[in-house]
């Protein structure tokens, strides 16, 4: 036992040595023992290869950040600004004091732009800003509208501002004036009145874009005539009027806010619009205005930045694309920004000077003055070298500006140091010692790229979003146009507004000199702190272990002298292993001979060697060593005389072994001994016998996971020939050795009595279905969690006494809970990493499980998929989409070509379609288990569309549509016909229905018109039997839930323009006379009201004419004069069939008109009536009915049947809730209305 000891302690030694202990820092740089250190806090990252600042999100902070950013890339805003010195506001110093006025807004804002401007770090922090608008630590985390902010930033800087030389900061930049008015058709008497702005907002409901909404806004005019007239103060009577709006004096800068949030009055919730709407970069507002005499040039805008929100109307998130009008940013794409302008063969040549002197001099000979903005030589050296001054030169010479200091012969640096130029006796003998010294570079370094030149004509638009900014060209701004992430706001500026050439390139342009020492106190101050993390974060430990002080037995490496065997050593992980190497000789002054490094590992066995590292011109980190790495310091061949094993494969294995001890007398006893063993990793596990002294025996091993139990399982002799690694075991595991005298039917006694099973939940269940016949229908095989399914699927055979070749035509597969079998486990596989759990069935089936190469994919016919239906099919996954489809086709006995695959996706249903035939599944990550559908039709190919046609024929007047079946028969159905209730159509009665037949599918192409896709429609079989002069006598829906949803109204627009996609139907619906709807013509289904009754007539189009706006007067009048009544005498209703309600359309009065001067006129398409094609209006004669009720007896019924789910949808939902005592359900919480929002505010306190 003694033996055994001298291992154990020789392993409590080494763990000793090695726990990691954060509780000290070493400062020294050589020692013994144990070292650690604390890390330091890494300070702000430095800006990206932009060159410019975000800002940091302080959790719900975005829009914040965004406006922040327009606000600073509005130089004239900023400047403006930065001209109030601390006379007016203030001193930040002084903010404490109870009687200093301080304007701490407007301070700390002038901070953040100069931090932006100037400071060297990746994103600013707006926390001080914050602090000074009042907001806590809730309000910094919350959501808010940034155009709500936009003017509530904008009142609390006007009265920040108050008295001082910047009080009209605000009115200056931002205000502008709109004039309303409205002129009596009658006298002509003119009423206006003046309105301010600062922001304009505009609609984007049922608007195609920003043009065409100030078209509505300040072109169209709004009459007053019929019951809507006007009371004019100078006729003193109602009279005929116009009312119309105009912009009457316009801004440097205008802000636009676009209205993508509505509220819908149906549903009761708000809802964004995602819809498409457009703006131009450039835009002329001239004919907006009500002046026009002056130049075009005065009307002209450039849009400048757009602020866009992704997400939904309660939640989301802000960024903003801003085009950097002084080019203050570097705008290179990140496959250009490692690319520098000089050839690889002089940059080796410039390498070899390595002279920061002379490359500055060569980019300031550029320069037709000489003269640069420090900055920018920055950026230039950048793309002449392609790395940064501070990473090339920076510990050499130390920060840019110093180095012009220092060499002041040389260089000419102003007094506030933001340019620089060569003395004009210097700049002749620069050129010409350039020229003679190396010709070649000084062509490469003065020559112009020209991508620069590209670069600088064109506009640089950036992407700053929060901490990080990347630049964009100026059509990804078309993608904002709509979805779910889109353009909320817009800025513009006057295109006449010119930028002085001294801002161009230069951020320290106009900043304050108080500022500008603050920064670059900061900025110094910054380079400190990241010199001295880089050096601490950049140092490592590593325990270097000197070979001849150890000694290899009983399979590992074990200390002779603790105190010389380990040495610590701090180092650099930048330095290259040749570094290491030469450290590591000038501390061991003793070494004689080669050396050579490995990397090794502490075990329980002791130490053991893995790979030798190699590349001496490799840094630490390119190898990849870690922190806290163990090195073995040694010759590369032996220890003390004794060749070492290295590497994973031999690695040592402690395992503990478990024996039945032997009395005095050599007689064995009923009591196990437990002794620890060092085994290589890849011995065989029969070497245990003669390592023990033991002719034979049986092997039992005992999984890890039950160590606390009795689970033991033998080891086969046939499996002895395996290695420990490949049976499981690992450090700590036990094995238990029972000799070939032992009892054979029991290993171990205890308490009397005997254990001869294996423990039951440290087994696999293998059912048989091969289809063949055995004893046993299934069997139980132990296993482990890393027992080899190959092994388990052997033994079942065995167990299971069936035929051998199973051997090589079988594979298991795991069966589910409900009984499906699923995709074949890999033999390679363990337990474990397939993902079994003990106890879990498998099927023994026919056939190879697929390599590691090929994929098991389930398929099925059509998308309506049953259980049982499945087929199963093992592919490359290589193999192309073409070929798979051949593939199933042939396997499901299918004829034709006209088949196409889908991917089946997580609710079961047919997914997209594999569209590129030619595309792997690889490819197209395609995996092992998925089920794809075999779909009947072709797909189409890019640019086409196969879009199902389908009949709509409504039962409208038996004299309308009857008539028409004179002449001709109803199409045949072919095979799916619907009838129901049209969401459009009118409610209640056998008239209401409409039937939906289907006739058909054309394929075509994206770019032909909706009158050629009418026209191919009409040569399908189905309509030789319907007579249908032209495609003008068809009107064309897509189809919504089964239903006529959207009228595809103009004839000749591309299909591509209505965005169809894959899955659209289209329904026609056959006319009696030709229609040319125009882009302003609404169609409406009409119903006369039945008085006494509670019933209508059949439904009736109606076409009205929205171009003079949609209000209810002009629909009134529409409907009146359609049916021949007095305006006066009609009433008329929207039907809602979801709701069964109907909603009475009435003309709002002149009185609201007046009394709200804001009001916006009534819009149909707008809560709450939302009023579109195909709707219901229902429409009651007073003359003979005159109450207001216009439902029928069906909506009675509809309403009640609606209660009757309401009731019984809440009585299950009550009904778990009761049971789980209170607890809420995931449904609930997810079902629960969004928190409320809170008002945004901005504390500012008196200056007036």
């Amino acid at each position: 036992m003694s033996y055994f000891l001298r291992v154990a302690c020789s392993f409590t030694m080494f763990g000793n040595l090695f726990d990691e202990d954060d509780s000290s820092v070493s400062y020294n740089q050589y020692g013994k023992g144990k070292k650690s250190k604390t890390k330091a806090l890494e300070p702000p990252a430095p800006r990206q290869f932009t060159n410019l600042s975000g800002i940091k999100n302080q959790g719900g902070t975005c829009y914040l950040n965004s406006l922040l950013q327009t606000l600073h890339f509005t130089p004239e805003f900023r400047e403006a600004l930065f001209s109030l010195g601390p006379e007016e506001l203030g001193s930040l110093e002084e903010k404490d004091k109870p009687d200093a006025k301080v304007r701490i807004i407007p301070l700390q804002l002038q901070r953040l732009f100069a931090q932006l401007l100037l400071l060297d770090q990746e994103a600013a922090s707006t926390a001080d800003l914050t602090d000074s608008f009042g907001w806590t630590s809730n309000e910094e985390m919350r959501q808010h509208d940034v155009q709500e902010l936009n003017r509530i930033l904008f009142s609390a800087l006007e009265t920040s501002l108050a008295g001082t030389s910047g009080h009209d900061l605000i009115n200056r930049l931002y205000h502008g004036t709109i004039v309303n008015q409205i002129v009596c058709k009658e006298c002509k008497n003119v009423s206006e009145k003046q309105e301010d702005f600062l922001d304009l907002t505009v609609a984007v409901r049922n608007v195609s874009g920003l043009e065409d909404a100030l078209w509505n806004m300040y072109i169209e005019e709004e009459v007053f005539d019929c019951d809507n007239l006007y009371q004019c103060g100078t006729c003193d009577r109602l009279v005929k009027a116009a009312k119309s709006a105009k912009l009457r004096k316009l801004p440097p800068f205008l802000t636009v806010s676009l209205l993508r949030f509505n509220f819908d009055f149906v549903k009761c919730e708000r809802y964004k619009e995602t819809g498409c709407y457009t703006f131009p970069l450039r835009i002329n507002l001239k004919p907006f205005c009500e002046q026009g005499e002056l130049d075009d040039l005065e009307y002209m805008y450039d849009l400048f930045s757009v602020i866009i929100h992704k997400g939904g109307c309660y939640g989301g998130h802000y960024h903003a694309y801003i085009k950097d009008v002084d080019h203050l940013g570097n705008w290179q794409f990140q496959e250009e920004k490692s690319k520098p302008d000089v050839n690889s063969k002089d940059l080796q040549n410039a390498k070899e000077i390595d002279d920061p002197l002379m490359i500055l001099k060569a980019i300031l000979l550029q320069e037709e003055s000489n003269l640069i903005p420090v900055d920018l030589l920055g950026q230039k050296l950048v793309k002449k070298i392609g790395i940064s001054w501070n990473k090339k030169y920076g510990k050499q010479c130390g920060p840019l500006r110093k180095f012009l200091q220092l060499h002041s012969q040389i260089f000419l640096l102003s007094s506030d140091g933001s340019t620089v130029s060569l003395l004009k006796n210097c700049a002749p003998q620069a050129e010409s010692s350039i020229q003679r010294s190396n010709p070649q570079i000084f062509k490469a370094l003065t020559s112009e790229s020209p991508a620069l030149n590209d670069r600088t004509s064109c506009p640089h638009w950036f992407d700053i979003n929060d901490s990080k900014v990347q630049p964009i060209k100026e059509k990804d701004i078309e993608q904002q146009f709509q979805g779910k992430e889109s353009a909320y706001m817009l800025f513009y500026r006057k295109s006449q507004l010119q930028r002085p050439p001294e801002a161009r390139a230069n951020p320290r342009y106009r900043v304050p000199y108080h500022l500008l020492k603050e920064m670059d106190a900061a900025n110094i101050e910054l380079q400190r702190k990241r010199a001295e993390y880089d050096s601490t974060n950049n140092n490592f430990e590593l325990h270097l272990h000197v070979g001849p002080h150890y000694h290899f037995f009983n399979g590992a490496l074990h200390p002779v002298s603790q105190t010389e065997s380990v040495w610590d050593l701090t180092f650099d992980k930048r330095k290259t292993l040749g570094d290491l190497r030469q450290s590591i000789f000038q501390l061991l002054d003793f070494w004689e001979g080669d050396m050579v490094l490995s990397i090794a590992k502490c075990l329980p066995a002791g130490l053991h060697v893995y790979q030798t590292l190699h590349g001496d011109d490799l840094t630490l980190g390119e190898i990849e060593i870690a922190d806290e790495e163990d090195i073995f310091v040694w010759n590369g061949v032996e220890v003390g005389g004794i060749q070492i094993p290295t590497g994973s494969d031999c690695e040592p294995l402690l395992l503990n072994v478990l024996r039945l001890a032997r009395s005095s007398n050599g007689a064995k006893c009923q009591q196990l001994t437990e002794s620890p063993q060092v085994f290589p990793s890849n011995a065989e596990v029969g070497s245990v016998f003669p390592a023990l002294a033991i002719p034979a025996g049986v092997v039992f091993i005992s999984s890890a996971e039950c160590s606390d139990e009795e689970g033991w399982t033998a080891i086969p002799p046939e499996d002895w020939r395996k290695t420990f690694r490949e049976q499981g075991l690992r450090n700590g595991s036990a094995i238990l050795i029972q000799d070939s005298s032992s009892d054979s039917n029991s290993f171990l006694t205890k308490q009397g009595e005997c254990i001869t099973s294996v423990n039951e939940t440290n087994w696999i269940q293998v059912k048989n279905l091969c289809q063949l016949e055995s004893e046993e229908e299934q069997v139980k095989i132990p296993a482990t969690a890393n027992t080899v399914v190959f092994d388990i699927r052997i033994k079942a055979i065995k167990e299971l006494k069936l035929m051998k070749e199973l051997a090589e035509h079988s594979c298991l597969r795991p069966i589910d809970r409900d009984g499906k079998l699923l995709r074949p486990v890999p033999d390679t596989c363990t337990v474990k990493e397939a993902e079994l759990k003990m106890g879990s069935p498998l099927g023994l089936c026919p056939g190879k499980a697929p390599t590691s190469s090929q994929l098991f994919l389930f398929f099925a016919v059509g998308s309506d998929l049953q259980p049982g239906t499945e087929m199963e099919v093992t592919v490359e996954e290589t193999v192309s989409v073409r070929d798979c489809l051949q593939i199933m086709l042939e396997k499901s006995g299918l004829p034709g070509d006209t088949w196409h695959l889908r991917k089946m996706d997580w609710c079961c249903e047919a997914g997209e379609p594999l569209c590129e035939e030619d595309a792997t599944l690889k490819e197209l990550m395609v995996c092992s288990g998925d089920t794809l559908l075999l779909i009947e039709g072709k797909l189409p190919p890019p640019g086409f569309l196969t879009v199902p046609i389908w009949w709509y024929q409504p039962c409208g007047p038996a004299e309308q549509w009857r008539s028409h079946q004179d002449q001709t028969s109803c199409p045949p159905s072919q095979g799916r016909v619907w009838g129901a209730t049209t969401a459009q159509g009118a409610p209640g009665e056998a008239h209401a229905e409409l039937s939906l037949r289907y006739v058909g599918d054309i394929e075509i192409s994206e770019d032909t018109t909706l009158v050629e896709l009418k026209s191919q429609a009409m040569t399908l079989p189905s309509f030789s039997e319907v007579f249908v002069p032209s495609p003008a006598f068809l009107r064309a829906w897509t189809m919504e839930g089964k239903c006529p949803g959207r009228l595809l109204r103009i004839s000749q627009q591309q299909l591509r323009d209505y965005k169809l996609g894959r899955r659209t139907e289209i329904c026609l619906e056959p006319l009696q006379k030709e229609e040319n709807l125009g882009p302003q013509d609404v169609l409406l289904r009409t119903r006369m009201r039945l008085p006494g009754v509670r019933a209508y007539g059949p439904p009736v189009d109606l076409v009205w004419d929205t171009t003079r706006g949609w209000t209810a007067a002009s629909l009134r009048r529409r409907v009146a004069d359609f049916c021949c009544l007095p305006v006066e005498k009609i009433e008329i209703a929207k039907y809602f069939p979801e709701k069964f309600e109907w909603l009475p359309v009435s003309s709002w009065s002149q009185q609201l008109t007046k009394r709200k001067k804001k009001k916006k006129q009534d819009n149909l398409q707008g809560a709450p009536y939302y009023l579109k094609d195909g709707d219901t209006i229902g429409i009651k004669n007073l003359m003979l009915e005159d109450d207001g009720d216009f439902s029928t007896v069906r909506d009675d019924s509809g309403k009640e049947k609606q209660k009757q789910l309401a009731l019984g949808r809440k009585s299950s939902q009550e009904a778990p809730r009761l049971q789980s005592s209170g607890t809420v359900s995931g449904a609930e919480a997810s079902g629960r209305p969004p928190r409320p929002e809170a008002s945004l505010s901005i504390h500012v306190g008196s200056f007036r």
